[in-house]
């Protein structure tokens, strides 16, 4: 049985990294030499909450000041 990565093994275009998904800004990688985000290539993807970010709340708060 091999230990490696199915993807990777095959030779499928992926990143081991997570995407971080953020309301106001672009998206970003765990994976420093990851240049594409975007791209369904991760199996993994999280809201940026998930991590401590606030622009989530800045949009909101800036939504509730528009209507206001």
């Amino acid at each position: 049985m091999s230990t490696g990565c199915r993807d990777c093994r095959a030779g499928l275009d992926h990143c081991h990294g997570t995407v971080i998904v953020h309301s106001l800004h672009r998206s970003e990688c765990t994976e420093p030499d990851c240049t594409t985000p975007e791209l369904f290539a991760h199996d993994f993807v999280i809201d940026c909450d998930a991590v401590g970010c606030a622009c989530g709340e800045e949009l909101a708060n800036s939504a509730h000041r528009i209507g206001a």
